[in-house]
């Protein structure tokens, strides 16, 4: 391939989101300036396409099944830390979080379209892009935080394994299951299960997929 050609070739892209619909017009939308070489709607096949394909861009939601895309964007840094990931969420609620967890851009779904293309070359160029819809907001979060106006997220004191066990379990999941598909025992499913109804003062697993859903860790439902 010639160096002319390398500089035209397209950014291989992933993207990620539950909505099919909402899936197809985004891949409608930067097909024009990038290689759309898989659509996935859940945050753990996520993880594997990622690996196999180390696409340049991954454009996520934050809500996804089986695994949210910030817990996602934790393994994706260190697994495949070449790939830049792009949030485009319905809200603006995580946007800390996200660039925590390894992101190089946040968009809100009602964003201009033009934004979308815009933060892909940003991050391309190595830069960070956030939506202007909600930087003033973070900036606000961030001085109030600062006086000791916010408390930390309930959900910052549990681990990694925890907020996925959580997941699982406000999903619906029965803890064989949620054994199976972390590939751990039943036995330490249920001491996760009971770690995190201590740590959140929670006593039922209805109160668990409440405070889940409070939290903006799944939707109400898939």
């Amino acid at each position: 391939m010639s160096e002319a050609d390398q500089q035209k070739k397209k950014p291989r892209v992933i993207i990620v989101d539950d909505q099919a619909v909402v899936a197809a017009g985004i891949r409608k939308l930067i097909e024009p300036e990038c290689e759309v070489i898989a659509c996935v709607e859940d945050g753990r096949v996520l993880l594997a396409e990622a690996e196999r394909l180390r696409p340049d861009i991954i454009l996520m939601e934050v809500l996804l099944p089986s695994l949210n895309g910030m817990d996602a964007a934790r393994y994706l840094a260190r697994r495949v830390p070449e790939s830049k990931i792009v949030f485009l969420s319905i809200d603006g609620r995580h946007v800390e979080e996200a660039f925590r967890a390894g992101a190089s851009a946040y968009l809100l779904k009602r964003s201009q379209p033009s934004e979308l293309t815009q933060a892909i070359h940003a991050v391309l160029r190595g830069q960070c892009y956030l939506t202007p819809l909600i930087a003033e907001n973070v900036v606000k979060r961030r001085t109030n935080a600062a006086q000791g106006k916010l408390r930390s997220p309930a959900l910052s004191s549990l681990t990694p394994r925890q907020r996925e066990v959580l997941q699982l379990i406000a999903e619906g999941r029965g803890t064989k299951e949620v054994a199976t598909l972390l590939n751990i025992a039943v036995k330490t499913v249920e001491f996760h299960k009971f770690r995190i109804m201590d740590q959140l003062n929670l006593h039922s697993t209805v109160a668990l997929a409440k405070h889940a859903i409070l939290e903006g860790l799944v939707r109400l439902e898939y």
